[in-house]
């Protein structure tokens, strides 16, 4: 039975569709949508910020009070983030993004504490108007003259209820056909980190640093972060056999000395236990740094592993699996995408562009390869690569839609945000693509691809002094296509009157033979 809505388009309606007078205790529906607004913005299990507890209660109000027709971006950017008059909602997409992540965040709710809710709160994609919804009945007594072939029926019904909830199991673990609706990413299980000392706070220390690494990972959304125990699992000669089995572990132990601990932290893969990278890390005790030095530990970590060109991508690209299914050609095309870019060759531009179309028309709410998808759309207009006959040309507008695409299906997707700012920088719209830059950064500075490509955009937009820290940070940090980065440091260099450092830069760029890179 589908759901009564009690709101038509505004004014408010009740079931009936007739026009309620809004405001007051006098309206029953209209309390009713309130009290259900408050049950919701005060529940310690409703996973939204504050800020979205704000925007939530601001637009149901709106229409509440019969100002529907209000609720736009311009009003809400204003009234509920603190916006200037001067708002822009084509350059900053503060309140599209935050939508995004309210509806998620409803959807959450009413799935888990809020499935018995009778009204249903929802924003429908494309609008900032809320929709509320009634849930049905419980369905009144079957007659006695048809619960006879009800009765008969009902063991069918039952059948294909459990057939079709079963779908979604078979489509994940059938072979062959339609295997998949997600990609073959990779699964790092983080274990626990063991406390050799086992004294005083280390057991503290352990805990909290094994948990701040976890949640510094998981802002790289093309790993999946998996909290565990390998040895409570099966054992390495089938881990790994299937796309949902974590293909790699993070382990690491904890040893306290005097006024300093020290992590000692490992990366194994799990088909033969093989240790495919190994770093320790030392942190000063002092309870004023002690919160400072666990983050600072916990990012370096989450850099090295998941950053493109990192440890995870590097095992992965080494990787040739035989006869390889659709899920994993899937991901190993933005794995072929970094290899391309890694040397901006216009010979591998065609196929990794075609694999990715192939991609998004496989798997067509994978995010990462519609970014990627667009940033080869904005590289093929740039570099003026041949345009190959068995393809339609590449465009900035189809670059913009990709990664609007991208940003659509995953708002915090670090590549579909980074594909935005460079699409719109491309299109000629510079403050709007390094407010998504700036957007993009605040969420995960761990991404050094992200960082130095703002901060080059940063630098050609005239702030030379941030934007070429960042891309010295990158260049740093990042072990990936150098040349990239050089080429923005040799301008940095130059426009700061190092005239010898420049020629450096510039010399090393030449000798990786990359074209030139705006």
């Amino acid at each position: 039975m589908r759901e009564r809505s009690i709101m038509g388009s505004p004014p408010f309606t009740s079931a009936m569709g007739t026009p309620l007078e809004m405001g007051g205790s006098a309206n029953p529906e209209a309390e009713s949508v309130r009290a259900q607004l408050y049950r919701i913005v005060k529940s310690p299990d409703f996973d939204a910020t504050e800020r979205s507890r704000k925007f939530l209660t601001y637009i149901v109000e709106e229409v509440i009070a019969g100002r529907a027709d209000r609720i736009k971006a311009y009003a809400i950017a204003v009234e509920v983030f603190g916006r200037d008059e001067s708002f822009d909602a084509h350059s900053d997409p503060v309140v599209r993004i935050e939508a995004g992540h309210l509806r998620r965040a409803l959807n959450l709710y009413y799935v888990t504490v809020g499935v018995s809710d009778e009204i249903v709160i929802s924003i429908p994609k494309g609008s900032y108007v809320p929709k509320f919804d009634v849930r049905p009945v419980p369905t009144p007594p079957v007659p006695v003259a048809r619960r006879a072939r009800w009765q008969r029926a009902f063991p069918f019904a039952i059948a294909c209820l459990m057939a079709l909830a079963m779908l979604p199991w078979l489509a994940v673990n059938r072979g062959g056909g339609e295997r998949l609706q997600t990609p073959a990413l990779p699964r790092l299980l983080v274990r626990h980190f063991d406390d050799l000392t086992n004294a005083g706070n280390s057991q503290a220390i352990a805990r909290g640093l094994t948990q701040e690494i976890i949640g510094q990972i998981a802002k790289f959304k093309d790993i999946v972060t998996v909290e565990g125990d390998p040895r409570d699992e099966k054992g390495a000669s089938t881990a790994g056999s299937s796309t949902s089995d974590p293909r790699y572990v993070l382990a690491g132990d904890i040893n306290v000395i005097d006024n300093e601990f020290r992590l000692r932290a490992r990366v194994l893969n799990r088909v033969d236990n093989s240790v495919i990278w190994a770093s320790s890390y030392t942190g000063d005790l002092q309870p004023s740094k002690l919160i400072a030095t666990v983050t600072d530990i916990a990012r370096q970590v989450a850099t090295s592993l998941g950053q493109p060109y990192g440890v995870i991508y590097r095992a992965d690209a080494s990787q040739r699996p035989q006869s390889a299914p659709d899920d994993w050609q899937a991901y190993a095309c933005t794995l072929a995408y970094y290899a391309y870019r890694a040397s901006l060759d216009g010979k591998k531009h065609p196929s990794v562009r075609k694999c990715l179309e192939d991609a998004v028309r496989r798997f067509p709410n994978y995010a990462t390869a519609w970014a990627l998808l667009s940033q080869a759309y904005v590289d093929e207009i740039r570099f003026r690569y041949p345009i190959d006959p068995s393809s339609s040309p590449a465009s900035i507008d189809r670059a913009l839609d990709a990664a609007r695409r991208a940003v659509e299906l995953d708002s915090e997707n670090i590549r579909a945000l980074q594909a935005q700012m460079f699409a719109l920088y491309f299109h000629g719209e510079a403050d709007a693509a390094l407010k998504i830059g700036e957007q993009a950064l605040s969420l995960n500075p761990n991404d050094t691809e992200l960082v130095g490509e703002y901060g080059y955009r940063l630098a050609l937009a005239g702030n030379w002094e941030r934007g070429c820290a960042l891309m010295s940070e990158a260049r740093k940090r990042n072990p990936g296509p150098l040349a990239y980065y050089e080429s923005g440091l040799a301008l940095c260099s130059y426009f700061k009157g190092d005239l010898r450092e420049a020629a450096m830069w510039i010399t090393r760029r030449r000798r990786r033979r990359t074209p030139t890179i705006i």
